[in-house]
């Protein structure tokens, strides 16, 4: 399995049912994107609408975004990662992730363990005994080194979240060559700065709550303050891109220039506003 160069990310739970995830995946693979990826949360199960959308689609590749460890045993991600693959043709990405405690503890009932030994004896077990488990189209969420090592040693790449170029670059040397680096980033086309960024807080008011993201962004030189009363402009502007569709495609480019295999594009955009979603993948898609 390949991964080209550009990809969408955007949840099915934002959609008001099955008939609109269904037009939402032709939408993404009519404008010619590789990948579309999901993630996982209170909403849709991820194998089930990955099933849904691969049967919706004919060349568009499906990639969890991640599929949670703690929603069920490795053997069941294994056999379910299969499975896709042999009824739509191999199109199914198993991008794996370690959740946040909030949804792992208060929703699921799980214990949260230490991310990284958790991922490895889950990885570990789905490996366990399979000929060819190298070339699994498994990823993971990767934001720190050490799971960014992880990643390089023991899966195809890793799919980061909530970044920037400079954590892209510094995330291509740990993870080393011939691995995916499938970065996700937000972006609106939107040329007034308060109407951006007042999109933009918005759309990351859910993760600055979390503290997995919360340690990344201070990993990469924000502060305190750049998190606090919803974000500071700097840090909005590097969460999500906006602007002109050159300024946006410009920004989108970096992350290629330091060392991304793949940019998956999420817009960001109002409630409802499906119409002005679809105008941006289209602008953007030859980027």
């Amino acid at each position: 399995m390949k991964l080209g160069r550009l990809g969408v990310w955007y949840s099915p739970d934002k959609h008001a049912g099955a008939q609109q995830i269904a037009a939402f995946v032709k939408t993404v693979e009519r404008h010619g994107y590789d990948t579309l990826w999901y993630p996982e949360s209170r909403g849709y199960e991820s194998f089930t609408v990955a099933g849904y959308m691969l049967s919706h689609s004919d060349r568009l590749q499906i990639g969890s975004s991640i599929a949670s460890i703690y929603a069920r045993d490795a053997f069941t991600s294994q056999r379910g990662m299969i499975s896709l693959n042999q009824l739509y043709g191999d199109r199914f990405i198993l991008g794996l992730g370690v959740s946040h405690m909030p949804m792992v503890e208060g929703v699921r009932g799980h214990v949260y363990q230490k991310p990284v030994p958790a991922m490895r004896s889950y990885l570990e077990a789905i490996r366990k005994g399979e000929a060819g488990a190298d070339e699994f189209p498994i990823c993971i969420a990767a934001l720190g080194p050490l799971m960014l090592k992880l990643a390089g040693q023991m899966t195809r790449g890793a799919v980061p979240y909530n970044t920037t170029p400079k954590h892209t670059a510094e995330a291509a040397k740990i993870l080393g060559p011939d691995k995916w680096l499938a970065i996700e980033q937000k972006v609106t086309i939107e040329a007034d700065p308060i109407k951006a960024r007042a999109l933009g807080r918005e759309e990351l008011s859910r993760y600055m709550v979390l503290d997995n993201y919360r340690n990344s962004w201070l990993g990469m030189g924000f502060t305190e303050a750049d998190l606090s009363n919803g974000g500071s402009d700097a840090f909005i502007d590097a969460m999500v891109l906006w602007g002109s569709v050159e300024e946006v495609k410009s920004g989108l480019r970096a992350h290629f220039t330091a060392g991304a295999t793949h940019v998956a594009i999420q817009p960001v955009h109002r409630m409802g506003d499906t119409s002005g979603r679809d105008a941006m993948l289209a602008a953007l898609a030859d980027t």
